[in-house]
Protein backbone atom coordinates (compact mmCIF):
# COMPACT_ATOMS: atom_id res chain seq x y z
CA UNK A 1 0.00 0.00 0.00
CA UNK A 2 2.58 2.45 0.91
CA UNK A 3 4.26 1.60 -2.22
CA UNK A 4 1.08 2.47 -4.19
CA UNK A 5 1.13 6.05 -2.25
CA UNK A 6 4.17 6.58 -3.40
CA UNK A 7 3.55 5.67 -6.60
CA UNK A 8 0.88 8.67 -6.89
CA UNK A 9 2.45 11.17 -5.23
CA UNK A 10 4.93 10.45 -7.33
CA UNK A 11 2.79 10.98 -10.61
CA UNK A 12 1.01 13.68 -8.87
CA UNK A 13 4.36 15.82 -8.58
CA UNK A 14 5.52 15.26 -12.02
CA UNK A 15 2.17 16.57 -13.60
CA UNK A 16 2.31 19.10 -11.14
CA UNK A 17 5.96 20.00 -12.00
CA UNK A 18 5.23 20.14 -15.76
CA UNK A 19 2.23 21.90 -15.52
CA UNK A 20 -0.37 19.08 -16.48
CA UNK A 21 -2.25 16.72 -14.62
CA UNK A 22 -2.96 13.47 -15.28
CA UNK A 23 -5.95 12.20 -17.73
CA UNK A 24 -5.97 8.58 -16.06
CA UNK A 25 -3.25 5.99 -15.06
CA UNK A 26 -4.33 3.38 -17.33
CA UNK A 27 -5.17 -0.08 -15.53
CA UNK A 28 -7.45 -3.28 -15.97
CA UNK A 29 -10.41 -1.48 -13.78
CA UNK A 30 -9.65 2.10 -14.35
CA UNK A 31 -13.49 3.26 -15.76
CA UNK A 32 -11.37 6.56 -17.23
CA UNK A 33 -9.25 4.57 -19.69
CA UNK A 34 -9.28 5.97 -23.12
CA UNK A 35 -11.19 4.52 -25.82
CA UNK A 36 -8.34 3.49 -28.37
CA UNK A 37 -9.80 4.37 -31.57
CA UNK A 38 -10.15 1.35 -34.56
CA UNK A 39 -7.56 0.67 -37.12
CA UNK A 40 -8.36 2.08 -40.80
CA UNK A 41 -8.09 -1.59 -41.75
CA UNK A 42 -11.03 -2.48 -38.90
CA UNK A 43 -13.02 -4.75 -41.32
CA UNK A 44 -10.39 -6.05 -43.55
CA UNK A 45 -9.45 -8.40 -41.79
CA UNK A 46 -12.65 -10.78 -43.70
CA UNK A 47 -11.05 -10.30 -46.59
CA UNK A 48 -10.40 -12.98 -49.24
CA UNK A 49 -6.40 -11.80 -49.56
CA UNK A 50 -6.05 -9.58 -47.43
CA UNK A 51 -3.87 -7.32 -48.93
CA UNK A 52 -6.04 -7.27 -52.44
CA UNK A 53 -9.76 -5.31 -52.08
CA UNK A 54 -12.67 -7.45 -54.06
CA UNK A 55 -12.13 -4.65 -56.44
CA UNK A 56 -8.73 -4.67 -56.83
CA UNK A 57 -9.09 -8.23 -57.00
CA UNK A 58 -11.00 -8.18 -60.33
CA UNK A 59 -9.15 -5.62 -61.99
CA UNK A 60 -6.15 -7.73 -61.82
CA UNK A 61 -7.56 -10.96 -63.16
CA UNK A 62 -9.79 -8.91 -66.03
CA UNK A 63 -6.37 -6.83 -67.12
CA UNK A 64 -7.34 -3.06 -66.04
CA UNK A 65 -4.51 -0.89 -66.15
CA UNK A 66 -5.78 0.32 -62.54
CA UNK A 67 -3.44 3.91 -63.45
CA UNK A 68 -0.77 1.31 -63.95
CA UNK A 69 -0.02 3.64 -67.11
CA UNK A 70 -0.63 7.50 -66.03
CA UNK A 71 2.84 8.15 -66.98
CA UNK A 72 2.40 7.70 -71.07
CA UNK A 73 -2.04 8.31 -70.93
CA UNK A 74 -0.88 11.69 -69.38
CA UNK A 75 2.12 12.26 -71.27
CA UNK A 76 0.23 12.72 -74.88
CA UNK A 77 0.95 8.22 -74.99
CA UNK A 78 -2.56 7.05 -75.89
CA UNK A 79 -3.88 3.87 -74.70
CA UNK A 80 -4.95 1.31 -77.07
CA UNK A 81 -8.79 0.40 -75.40
CA UNK A 82 -9.60 4.35 -74.85
CA UNK A 83 -8.26 5.02 -79.05
CA UNK A 84 -10.57 2.15 -80.15
CA UNK A 85 -13.40 3.73 -77.95
CA UNK A 86 -13.04 6.60 -79.93
CA UNK A 87 -11.91 5.82 -83.45
CA UNK A 88 -14.27 7.65 -85.18
CA UNK A 89 -13.92 10.62 -83.67
CA UNK A 90 -9.79 10.06 -84.06
CA UNK A 91 -10.57 9.36 -87.87
CA UNK A 92 -8.65 6.60 -87.40
CA UNK A 93 -7.59 4.19 -90.56
CA UNK A 94 -8.97 0.71 -91.00
CA UNK A 95 -5.45 -0.45 -90.96
CA UNK A 96 -4.97 1.58 -87.57
CA UNK A 97 -8.09 0.09 -86.08
CA UNK A 98 -6.74 -3.11 -86.77
CA UNK A 99 -3.30 -2.19 -85.24
CA UNK A 100 -4.76 -0.67 -81.63
CA UNK A 101 -6.84 -4.07 -81.06
CA UNK A 102 -4.36 -6.06 -82.23
CA UNK A 103 -2.35 -3.88 -79.41
CA UNK A 104 -4.80 -4.30 -77.00
CA UNK A 105 -5.40 -7.82 -77.29
CA UNK A 106 -1.95 -8.52 -76.46
CA UNK A 107 -1.94 -6.03 -73.91
CA UNK A 108 -5.06 -7.46 -71.91
CA UNK A 109 -3.99 -10.88 -72.73
CA UNK A 110 -0.07 -10.37 -70.72
CA UNK A 111 -2.19 -8.42 -68.22
CA UNK A 112 -4.58 -11.05 -67.40
CA UNK A 113 -2.21 -13.94 -67.28
CA UNK A 114 0.11 -11.92 -64.95
CA UNK A 115 -2.99 -10.50 -62.61
CA UNK A 116 -3.78 -13.82 -62.27
CA UNK A 117 -0.28 -14.49 -60.84
CA UNK A 118 -0.06 -11.81 -58.86
CA UNK A 119 -3.68 -12.67 -57.19
CA UNK A 120 -2.13 -16.24 -56.64
CA UNK A 121 1.18 -15.24 -55.42
CA UNK A 122 -0.51 -12.72 -52.32
CA UNK A 123 -2.92 -15.38 -51.89
CA UNK A 124 -0.09 -17.62 -50.73
CA UNK A 125 1.45 -14.59 -49.22
CA UNK A 126 -2.06 -14.08 -47.15
CA UNK A 127 -1.69 -17.82 -46.16
CA UNK A 128 1.56 -18.11 -44.76
CA UNK A 129 0.81 -15.07 -42.47
CA UNK A 130 -2.55 -16.38 -41.27
CA UNK A 131 -0.79 -20.00 -40.60
CA UNK A 132 2.11 -18.10 -39.43
CA UNK A 133 4.48 -20.52 -41.23
CA UNK A 134 6.47 -17.59 -42.75
CA UNK A 135 10.23 -16.50 -41.86
CA UNK A 136 12.38 -13.57 -42.93
CA UNK A 137 13.95 -15.51 -45.83
CA UNK A 138 10.65 -16.89 -47.30
CA UNK A 139 9.08 -13.16 -46.62
CA UNK A 140 12.12 -11.37 -48.66
CA UNK A 141 11.65 -14.24 -51.76
CA UNK A 142 7.50 -13.67 -51.91
CA UNK A 143 7.47 -9.90 -51.65
CA UNK A 144 10.20 -9.57 -54.07
CA UNK A 145 8.57 -11.63 -56.86
CA UNK A 146 5.39 -9.82 -56.27
CA UNK A 147 6.60 -6.84 -56.94
CA UNK A 148 8.87 -8.13 -60.07
CA UNK A 149 5.31 -9.44 -61.08
CA UNK A 150 3.50 -6.42 -60.88
CA UNK A 151 6.69 -4.38 -62.64
CA UNK A 152 6.13 -6.22 -64.91
CA UNK A 153 2.40 -6.08 -65.47
CA UNK A 154 3.32 -2.21 -65.58
CA UNK A 155 5.32 -2.37 -68.12
CA UNK A 156 2.47 -4.47 -69.94
CA UNK A 157 0.43 -1.82 -69.80
CA UNK A 158 3.05 1.15 -70.66
CA UNK A 159 4.50 -0.89 -73.44
CA UNK A 160 1.06 -1.00 -75.01
CA UNK A 161 0.62 3.18 -75.04
CA UNK A 162 4.49 3.28 -76.69
CA UNK A 163 3.03 1.50 -79.58
CA UNK A 164 -0.43 3.01 -79.71
CA UNK A 165 1.30 6.24 -80.43
CA UNK A 166 3.32 5.00 -82.81
CA UNK A 167 0.53 3.51 -84.90
CA UNK A 168 -1.07 7.63 -84.76
CA UNK A 169 -0.53 10.96 -86.10
CA UNK A 170 0.17 14.26 -84.12
CA UNK A 171 -3.35 15.47 -85.21
CA UNK A 172 -4.62 12.05 -83.72
CA UNK A 173 -2.85 12.64 -80.55
CA UNK A 174 -3.69 15.87 -79.69
CA UNK A 175 -7.72 15.56 -80.61
CA UNK A 176 -7.47 12.18 -78.61
CA UNK A 177 -5.97 14.28 -75.44
CA UNK A 178 -8.82 16.93 -76.10
CA UNK A 179 -11.70 14.13 -76.00
CA UNK A 180 -10.14 12.86 -72.79
CA UNK A 181 -10.13 16.28 -71.20
CA UNK A 182 -6.27 16.53 -71.28
CA UNK A 183 -4.96 20.05 -71.25
CA UNK A 184 -2.54 20.52 -73.59
CA UNK A 185 1.46 21.26 -72.23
Amino acid sequence: MRHLVIGWILVLSVGLVSGQTPEHVPTEDCPMKKAVPASPYSGLEGREIKALSDGDREKLLSGHGMGMALAAELNRFPGPKHVLELADDLGLSTEQVRVAREIFDEMARQARQLGQIVVEKEAQLDDRFATALIDQEELARAVREIGQLRGELRLTHLRAHLQMRAAMNDLQIATYDRLRGYRSK
